[in-house]
């Protein structure tokens, strides 16, 4: 039996009749007869009779619940990616297969809700991280069970960074990114490795370790190494060297690094071993070399534009610069002076009953020099402890001739390398710069609570292969127009959710929200709407 529906006009207006027919056979084919008229039924008892009459089910409201509902687009957008880089190779050989897919679950956790390992069963359980990553939907992610896996890792990563070197560059590279960052800890962290020193963070009070990271222009990360907290920038470039070219077979390649690193024993030892670099020199290096430049050289530095090679003592520099970094210069010179006249004239109006001009002169400096003014003041205190000072005009007309312009050194023959692809290769450092910021940021690799010297490098590994994905992602989006940040993207898709319904005991089919506007044109415009066709098996488990 089925409903049918006939329209009929009479006059101006139209009529609609509602019939409940069986089909049945004669000798001379097919017929139907009405059973009954329901048109004058309401619209939704009809539906209703309709949908039984198709073989539908019909449920009183009150007995359909919405069972669950789990964040899913951003780890769609994640298992994909996985499944498509290969990544299940990495954890071969790794534990049980619970613990590689709670490794799983700790990398790709980092990208959508970074968090610590204890808080992380409590995060997850809004979401399909389990079954993303082939866990029982019931997975406690009991947090001695993620150190556990964690652990796995010690003694293995070489094995994992060769795997992903010789994947995402078969025909090996030349130009490498190098730089270093700081990231704290809570508490007094690990013994040997926690250590004070130079905090990138601004946080001197906190104990740390220094971060290693070498990317490829593109920004994709190759290596990252923790090194003691108290370590010297300058002390870090041989050993990252020796080790990348063990590990990863680099004999010909440029490396490019900041200040820190550009002692003249690393850029001696760099060309012994005949490895090219380009690297940033300080600010009093530049002062001596445009000294040695003649007079009529010296007048093209009005113009911050043009790049300048220079061949000095048999070695290559090249001066560069730019209108925006000469206004920076300028502010940042101001607002050192600004801050450094505050604080004395704070400092002279200080009563003091014993005055003591050692004293206060050592306080001065180190004031000064805290506030990074010390170089532009002369000052002195008298026996009465009245404190006078006056700027340093010689040394401020000279930082101002100069302001913009930073000053380069390679042992790359013009060549192989114009000046112009030289400051390419530099600017390239605001690639490292980024990951740094991500890092810390999106993936939120610091604060760090471990204790154990193990644990806080397999954490920062986990984090490592959490950006790599990220930079693989972005490094994809960006051919398609798309310039936001890859974890930032991820969260937003989270927003899409599978529901599972349920009627008394019976387990409905799963629905998928709807997706909004915004979010479906940016799928379409990444090729990812095939993903949220329909819910996939993998999150039916």
């Amino acid at each position: 039996m089925f409903v049918q529906t006939t329209k009929s006009r009479r006059g101006r207006k139209t009529y609609f009749t509602y019939l409940v027919r069986a089909s049945f056979r004669t000798p001379k084919g097919p017929r139907s007869r009405t059973i009954a008229n329901i048109t004058g039924l309401p619209p939704d008892l009809r539906e209703t009779i309709a949908a039984a009459l198709r073989g539908q089910g019909a449920v009183p409201l009150d007995q359909l619940q919405l069972h669950s509902a789990l964040d899913y687009g951003g780890l769609a957008v994640l298992h994909d990616a996985w499944e498509r880089f290969g990544l299940d190779r990495l954890w071969e050989g790794i534990g049980s297969a619970r613990q590689r897919g709670l490794l799983k679950a700790m990398t790709l956790a980092r990208l959508i809700f970074p968090c610590a390992k204890l808080a992380l069963a409590q995060r997850a359980r809004g979401s399909l991280l389990a079954q993303a990553c082939g866990l029982a939907p019931t997975e406690s992610f009991d947090e001695n069970d993620l150190y556990a896996a964690m652990d796995q890792l010690t003694g293995r990563w070489v094995r994992i960074e060769k795997l992903l070197f010789t994947e995402a560059f078969p025909q090996g590279v030349r130009l490498l990114l190098y730089d270093l960052s700081s990231v704290f800890f809570e508490g007094k962290g690990p013994r040997h490795i926690s250590q004070f020193g130079h905090s990138r963070d601004h946080r001197s009070d906190r104990p740390q370790v220094l971060l290693a990271v070498l990317t490829n222009p593109e920004g994709i990360p190759l290596h990252m190494e923790l090194l003691r907290g108290n370590r010297a920038d300058n002390n870090t470039l041989q050993s990252l060297v020796k080790t990348v070219r063990r590990r990863f077979g680099v004999v010909q390649v440029t490396f490019v690094f900041d200040g820190g690193m550009s002692s003249h024993f690393n850029l001696e030892a760099m060309t012994e071993q005949k490895l090219d670099y380009v690297t940033r020199l300080s600010s009093s290096s530049l002062q001596a070399v445009l000294r040695e430049l003649p007079e009529e050289r010296q007048l093209e530095l009005g113009d911050r534009k043009q790049i300048l090679e220079v061949i000095h003592e048999g070695k290559r520099y090249v001066i560069a610069g730019g209108e925006w970094r000469q206004e920076r210069d300028r502010q940042r010179r101001a607002a050192r002076l600004l801050k450094g006249e505050l604080e004395l004239k704070r400092m002279a109006a200080v009563p003091r009953k014993k005055p003591n001009a050692q004293k206060l002169t050592s306080q001065v400096g180190r004031a000064l020099q805290r506030l990074k003014a010390h170089k532009y003041f002369t000052y002195e205190v008298d026996s009465s402890g009245h404190l006078q000072w006056a700027r340093k005009k010689e040394v401020i007309e000279r930082e101002e001739q100069v302001d913009g312009w930073y000053l380069l050194q390679t042992n790359l023959a013009i060549e192989q390398c114009s000046g112009q692809q030289t400051v390419a290769h530099y600017k390239g450092l605001l690639t490292v710069e980024e990951a740094f910021c991500e890092l810390k940021s999106y993936l939120e690799v610091r604060p760090v609570f471990h204790w154990k010297p193990q644990r806080v490098r397999n954490h920062v590994r986990l984090c490592f292969l959490a950006y790599r994905i990220s930079a693989r992602l972005g490094q994809e989006w960006r051919l398609k127009k798309e310039t936001g940040e890859a974890p930032r993207l991820l969260r937003e898709l989270q927003t899409i959710r599978i529901g599972f319904l349920k009627v008394g005991p019976q387990q409905l089919k799963p629905l998928m929200t709807q997706i909004p506007k915004d979010l479906n044109k940016l799928l379409a415009e990444l090729g990812l709407l095939k993903l949220f066709a329909a819910p996939p098996q993998w999150a039916l488990l």
